[in-house]
């Protein structure tokens, strides 16, 4: 049995999801593949179990949805953990993500990270294809991020990570309030405080072509509105005398 299972939630990613896979299982052969579709209404989640047929290192859940990124991981988190896998990827579906670069990131996990973030925003790293705007507001949110929250992740946004499953067994999904790529950030930073070994890994993230975006205004601002009340509680914590 694969002892790594890459998670790969998916809404209406029909014209990626063949692409992704073909990618994913030349980066990572010994590798399973979960989809968890959410009710894609163009037919992704019928695709996926067509795919799966012919592959079966690859498997579908099917969720009443859209449901939330978040909640779409943690399903995935869940699986990965009653299954017995060792290590857990997150990646997008749209191949802004290389798979090409998950034997390093694997490596690092079985040396001993916990966490092994993919980051745009360390030396190595880049973007390509993305305007100046999406830029901006990616490196001023982790900017923003990093000092109300105290972490030392540069990406704390990315969604393309290696965890060792028993890194995510302490994460209850009842606790985990976020959802989007603020979920993120959450996991992350929580991973951080609990003590665990969190490595960021060079990559280069190139905007998708085909499909569109999931990133809009309201992901902007629940991001903004969930960091800044986790920073004021921290800060909180902090200056308050000891019990």
């Amino acid at each position: 049995m694969a002892d790594i299972l890459v998670v790969l939630p998916t809404f209406n990613e029909i014209d990626n999801l063949e692409s992704i896979l073909g990618r994913i299982r030349q980066a990572v052969p010994n590798a399973d593949v979960l989809v968890i579709d959410d009710s894609s209404p163009d037919g992704t989640g019928d695709l996926a179990e067509r795919l799966a047929e012919s592959d079966p290192g690859v498997s579908v859940m099917h969720r009443t949805g859209p449901a939330g990124l978040g909640s779409a991981y943690l399903a995935g988190f869940r699986r990965a953990i009653d299954d017995g896998y060792a290590y857990v990827v997150e990646m997008d579906a749209d191949g802004s993500h290389n798979p090409s670069s998950l034997p390093a990131m694997i490596g690092l996990a079985r040396a001993g990270a916990d966490l092994v973030i993919g980051s745009r925003w360390v030396r190595g790293g880049q973007t390509r294809n993305w305007p100046w705007v999406r830029r901006a507001i990616s490196r001023g949110g982790n900017l923003y991020s990093r000092l109300l929250l105290g972490s030392r992740i540069r990406d704390l946004t990315s969604g393309f990570r290696v965890y060792h499953a028993t890194a995510l067994l302490d994460v209850d999904p009842s606790t985990v309030s976020s959802q989007g790529y603020c979920f993120q950030v959450e996991l992350a930073w929580r991973l951080e405080r609990s003590g665990a070994v969190v490595i960021e890994y060079p990559i280069t993230f190139v905007e998708r072509t085909l499909g569109n975006s999931k990133m809009h205004a309201g992901i902007v601002a629940e991001a903004l509105w969930r960091v800044t009340l986790w920073g004021i509680g921290r800060a909180r914590r902090e200056t308050s005398p000891a019990a």
